[in-house]
């Protein structure tokens, strides 16, 4: 076999619980538009991203929670230009009712320039919005990740 380029990953899966509590997470407070649904019994889903490109879809066929003790998808971090952009998310997840697992922006390390806010989705997956700029001058904050450990 000749690669001749480097592999780069297309659009996540996700299974839900519940597909419309999800699209609504994932459209009205992270922004993801919608490119396409399926809505036929035992085969939902939804495509989301821009430009008709899909980035992340989501799934229901999951009957339970996301556990972090099974194998599989750790967490999914988003990025974002600006720590001021992660803010943005940090206040309108607020106001959406979600419970964050470090409170403000993780600096991810000591003196690290990129940083980001940690939380979960409607059945638990664990997500992060972070920028690579804007988070040098951050204390770090006690027992919170350096990005892979919540």
């Amino acid at each position: 076999m000749t690669v001749t380029s480097a592999l780069r990953t297309g659009h996540i899966g996700l299974n839900v619980t519940d597909l419309e509590r999800s699209l609504a997470f994932y459209r009205d407070v992270l922004g993801y538009g919608v490119i396409g649904e399926g809505k036929e019994e035992g085969r939902r889903f939804a495509f989301l991203g821009e430009g008709g490109a899909p980035s992340l879809t989501l799934w229901q066929q999951a009957y339970a929670a996301y556990a972090a003790s099974n194998a599989g998808l750790h967490h999914l971090a988003i990025e974002v230009d600006t720590i001021e952009e992660v803010r943005a998310y940090e206040s309108a997840l607020r106001a959406y009712g979600v419970e964050f697992a470090y409170e403000g922006v993780v600096p991810h390390g000591e003196g690290a320039a990129s940083g980001g806010i940690f939380f979960h989705d409607p059945d638990g997956t664990r997500l992060e919005i972070f920028s690579g700029v804007g988070a040098s001058g951050r204390a770090p904050v006690p027992a919170a990740p350096t990005c892979g450990f919540f």
